[in-house]
């Protein structure tokens, strides 16, 4: 038996700009602030509509974010639900240098 050898590339930690996405960076953001949508959903075993009666938030809106469907919302209007849901959001910035391939490729 025959084994190839595969050269392992280390992701960046986001797989959106790993795929190439133009707003990666908000993406992310926005599929963690999802995430912690489904996970306080599932901790206090809330359904779709519980959670609509709780928060006044469609009904329909808690079934995209549990379907990863995010292109709807905006940053702003996640962190407004993850309120509503009784928690809040921290948010720590660090700012790293994009990556200048581009621009040394030029010269």
């Amino acid at each position: 038996m025959k084994t190839e050898k595969l050269d392992v590339v280390r992701g960046s930690g986001n797989v959106f700009r790993d795929l190439g996405h133009k707003n990666a960076d908000a993406e992310q953001f926005k599929a963690i602030l999802a995430a912690e949508i489904i996970k306080a959903l599932d901790r206090e075993h809330l359904t779709v509509r519980a959670a609509h009666a709780r928060t006044g938030i469609a009904a329909a809106d808690f079934s995209r974010i549990r379907n990863a469907n995010l292109g709807r919302f905006t940053v702003d209007r996640l962190m407004s639900i993850v309120n509503r849901l009784g928690s809040r959001v921290e948010v720590k910035i660090r700012l790293h240098r994009a990556e200048t391939v581009a621009y040394e490729a030029r010269q």
